[in-house]
């Protein structure tokens, strides 16, 4: 096998069939990983039976591949799943802008997860702490003493800390437990030692436990990434100086979005665009992804602004930065229980969270920055709506070329391109105009 790389010039151009005969030939990808990526069955009605409850059917949604992605100085074809069109050519083409400037860099924290154990009826705030953090040794030999892969790879609890927090019911006693889970997401692990220790801390505070349960605002285990970007990359010719404009209106657009959170919900969704996309992809838990970036995106300055950074620096290169919470696994869950899950991962090469984590964070920043670009110099529709072309030649009543012939129409038709447009141009087509 060659040397990977996720340079595939002109893979937009094949069939879907020839792109699954090329991963074969330019990444290690098992073929039982390819046919689980071809088959609309590879989850199985009886396997989808045992994942959630009332099941009566499955959903399937595109599996694409985003290109030219260096993280770390690796390789990596990016698997999203997501039904909106142009989210990964906008990834791959601002991916292959920075290749010559050595890609993504990450700089992630250990796996640390956060469960939190509500303490009610405290009536000696400072004793109270002062017991559990007497304790504190008894308290982790209570959850680490216990048959667990995730202790033995040298997992488990490492700290407590204790939280006061003011409510309208008055002020509330919270333990922390900060659980280094290693390559799982986490959540049944720390739910689990919650659980447990929670009698001994009634007994310590003289309270009263009610919710024992994680926290998905998971800041101590944050993914960083950072990308520069030459102003001759960001043109489309090659031209510095119109590719030091393109910079300019980058960093317009991005103080919008840092300083009105109206634009930023916005902003902050085409980030999610791209790292949903993977965490679905890789049978991750994607909600509790998208909570704890939104979350931290609104408490990380006191107001909700842009999950990213943007700035040019003394070489007049574009820099984006994101850091964000990001509570992946590679052990455990869907990750392991849905074929097709299991194939990204293989064809991602990944075994680590870390790993993970990382390409994760450096598809949203990409995905940010194509969206950036877009709205700052030829608007969002123009490649929105090239791509989207096809699907409204579908859902027009369109089949075989004639949808490649009604896209192209469309994309060339002067006025509003709307859905009875593609209606209009497929009653053309047909009547031989």
């Amino acid at each position: 096998m060659p040397a990977r790389s996720s340079r595939l010039s002109g893979f937009y151009r094949l069939s879907v069939e020839e792109r699954r005969k090329a991963l074969l030939e330019v990444t290690d990808l098992s073929e039982e990983a390819v046919n689980a990526l071809a088959s609309a069955d590879a989850l199985t009605e009886e396997a989808a039976d045992h994942m959630i409850e009332n099941v009566v059917g499955r959903f399937v949604l595109p599996v694409g591949l985003a290109t030219n992605f260096i993280v770390d100085g690796e390789e990596y074809l990016i698997p999203f799943v997501l039904e909106e069109s142009s989210v990964v050519a906008a990834a791959s083409n601002m991916a292959r802008r920075c290749r010559d400037t050595g890609g993504f860099v990450s700089s992630n924290d250990p796996p640390i997860m956060i469960a939190q154990v509500q303490v009610l009826d405290v009536e000696d705030l400072d004793a109270a702490e002062s017991a559990v953090m007497g304790a504190q040794e008894e308290l982790m030999r209570m959850c680490n003493d216990r048959p667990s892969t995730m202790i033995r790879l040298g997992g488990g609890l490492k700290r407590m800390t204790c939280h006061r927090i003011p409510t309208d019911l008055g002020t509330m006693f919270v333990v922390h437990l900060h659980v280094d889970v290693r390559d799982a997401m986490g959540a049944n692990a720390v739910n689990t030692m919650a659980e447990l220790v929670a009698p001994r801390i009634e007994s310590l505070t003289g309270g009263r436990v009610l919710l024992r349960i994680l926290s998905n605002l998971a800041t101590e285990r944050m993914a960083r990434i950072e990308a520069r970007f030459s102003p001759e990359s960001m043109s489309d010719d090659g031209d510095a100086s119109q590719g030091a404009e393109v910079i300019s209106g980058i960093i317009e657009a991005y103080h919008f979005a840092a300083s009105d959170p109206y634009r930023a919900a916005t902003h902050n969704k085409g980030v999610m665009n791209a790292i949903s996309a993977v965490a679905i992809a890789c049978g991750q838990d994607w909600r509790a992804i998208e909570a704890g970036c939104h979350a931290w995106a609104a408490v990380r300055t006191g107001r909700y602004a842009s999950m990213t950074e943007w700035e040019i620096d003394d070489d007049g290169y574009l820099v984006g930065r994101l850091e964000t919470p990001m509570a992946v696994g590679t052990v455990g869950g869907a990750s392991r229980v849905h074929p097709t899950a299991r194939a990204c991962l293989e064809l991602l090469g990944i075994t680590s969270a870390d790993r993970l984590a990382a390409v994760m964070a450096a598809s949203g920043l990409a995905q940010n920055l194509g969206a950036l670009r877009a709205l700052s110099t030829s608007g969002i529709q123009a490649g929105h709506m090239r791509l989207h072309a096809r699907n409204m030649a579908v859902s027009a009543g369109a089949v075989g070329p004639e949808i490649e012939e009604v896209a192209a129409r469309l994309a060339t038709w002067e006025g509003p391109r709307t859905q009875t447009t593609a209606e209009e141009i497929l009653t053309m087509l047909r009547q031989g105009a």
